[in-house]
């Protein structure tokens, strides 16, 4: 399966950036390159949805459109997006 869901980006007064999953509970990002947070984010985002799936009863919260998401100055959107296979418990 394929998710994908918006991150807000920013880039801090320390020249870092954080990336911040506003439909995702707590789950954030930080790096100290653009492209670094983008793959911390990626990666937070795919533990927080692994754990939702396996863990919890798999009840993902809808995805906000990047139009309604409510910015900062200097604030920008990336969608990112993470493929699960999920095949615990199956018989192959």
């Amino acid at each position: 399966m394929t998710f994908a869901y918006p991150a807000i980006l920013h880039k801090t007064p320390q020249n870092t950036y954080t990336a911040v999953f506003p439909d995702l509970a707590d789950c954030q990002a930080e790096g100290d390159t653009l492209n670094e947070c983008l793959d911390n984010a990626y990666d937070a985002m795919y533990n927080w949805l692994y754990i939702e799936l396996t863990e919890f009863e798999g009840h993902l919260p809808p995805v906000s459109h990047a139009e309604d998401l409510t910015l900062d100055e200097g604030d920008f959107v990336r969608n990112i997006s993470a493929i699960m296979r999920l095949t615990d418990g199956w018989d192959e």
